[in-house]
């Protein structure tokens, strides 16, 4: 393939940040009441402060974008069709997890999809790896923060059976 021209590139990036900004936002409509509900639980003592998830996903988000314009500049839709569908997932899974937690208060349904949110992950990490490993490099600091938001997801759902 290739490379898109300066303004393809460019309309490209924007709409790779606005599919990242639009996930972000759905999970942010389900956390509105997110933080005395936070503050309500009862949370293991690792636990980050509440006030840390808004700029840790923000960068993650960033990150995501990034990344998915990389894969998407190397190879377009039809050549990264694969990798780009499990990040569109994986987004999917993200989005759902605030509402299942936050706002529908679900700790079993929440705790089973963010492990289905890592597998797939996992599996964009690679797949966008194969094909630039930079933007593999970009989605691991993300599929980290997965890995610990699912320890404290299982933990904070254990330690709080009646509200969750």
């Amino acid at each position: 393939m290739t490379t898109p021209s300066l303004p393809r590139q460019l309309l490209g990036f924007a709409g790779w940040m606005a599919i990242a900004l639009v996930a972000a936002t759905l999970g942010a409509l389900a956390s509105i009441q997110a933080v005395d509900f936070y503050r309500q639980l009862a949370r293991p003592a690792w636990a980050p402060p509440a006030w840390l998830f808004g700029p840790v996903w923000t960068l993650l988000y960033l990150m995501m974008g990034v990344a998915s314009w990389g894969v998407w500049r190397a190879r377009g839709w039809a050549g990264a069709r694969a990798a780009l569908g499990l990040y569109l997932g994986q987004l999917a899974a993200n989005a759902l997890w605030s509402w299942l937690f936050f706002a529908w208060r679900h700790g079993a349904l929440s705790f089973v999809d963010i492990d289905v949110l890592w597998l797939l992950l996992l599996a964009t990490v690679v797949a966008f790896w194969r094909i630039r490993p930079w933007t593999g490099v970009l989605l691991l600091p993300y599929l980290a923060w997965v890995t610990f938001a699912s320890a404290l997801c299982f933990s904070t759902w254990q330690l709080n059976p009646r509200y969750l």
